[in-house]
């Protein structure tokens, strides 16, 4: 039975100052570290076969799973590296204090950019912070395509075609993976995985550092079983569906 590690990179330098992040591309904190520590320790105890793991382009993703292959003693796994596994494009929200937006827009406002399934934020406009998509590692990519604001639904637009050309075949092929990403890219993946309603999706976060293991029945993407690896830091799962 294959199975598939989701792995929130740990606290970022953003994190701890309550700043919408995005695309900028942050390094970890202490704690991050610890917490990024702590996973790979907590995947060798779980003790699963890992052929090969994905992470986003973000260093704050990047090095969370070089930490975490370290403490499992899997540093020669082969990783692939795609922007598709980005965190959400905040837009014009990119680099503000959640709280002091929350003071200017309104908390509700805010809750809706934050929230929704299909709202996004104000498009970036270059007020706040510099264009995070001004950089090296989007070259190839056409400019059409790379955003300047995202909601979780247009995140999710551009996770689920990777996700089904790339990574989901290796799983049904029987190989298990380890994707160390983002809040919202991981949150488009278990709502694939899972089948979680657009209205249900919104509820569901996912803690940092903190591996979600997922059992796939065989031969298939379909969640069979799931648990986060640390259960004092767990967060709610969706049920996992019953097979027809």
């Amino acid at each position: 039975m294959a199975k598939l590690a989701l792995l929130r990179h740990g606290q970022s330098e953003w994190n701890l100052q309550n700043r919408f992040t995005g695309w900028v591309d942050v390094d970890l904190t202490d704690q991050g570290v610890a917490e990024a520590r702590r996973a790979g320790a907590m995947l060798a105890e779980e003790g699963s076969a890992y052929a090969a793991c994905y992470a986003s382009v973000l260093k704050r993703a990047i090095r969370t799973l070089n930490f975490a292959l370290e403490g499992m003693d899997r540093l020669w796994l082969p990783v692939t590296k795609d922007w598709r596994l980005n965190e959400r494009h905040y837009g014009g929200l990119t680099g503000l204090n959640k709280a002091e937006t929350a003071e200017r827009h309104g908390a509700d406002q805010v809750k809706i950019w934050r929230r929704s399934f299909d709202t996004p934020p104000p498009p970036f406009d270059g007020a706040a912070s510099d264009d995070p998509c001004d950089d090296p590692r989007y070259a190839h990519v056409a400019a059409d395509v790379l955003p300047n604001s995202e909601s979780l639904k247009t995140t999710l637009d551009r996770v689920e075609p990777y996700w089904r050309a790339e990574i989901a075949p290796r799983l049904e092929a029987g190989e298990s993976l380890i994707v160390a990403a983002h809040g919202n890219s991981l949150r488009a993946i278990v709502k694939l995985l899972f089948d979680v309603s657009d209205e249900d999706i919104v509820s569901v976060e996912i803690p940092t550092g903190n591996p979600l293991v997922i059992e796939l029945v065989e031969g298939t993407t379909q969640a069979a079983a799931a648990r986060y690896l640390d259960e004092a830091r767990a967060t709610t799962l969706p049920p996992v569906p019953i097979p027809a």
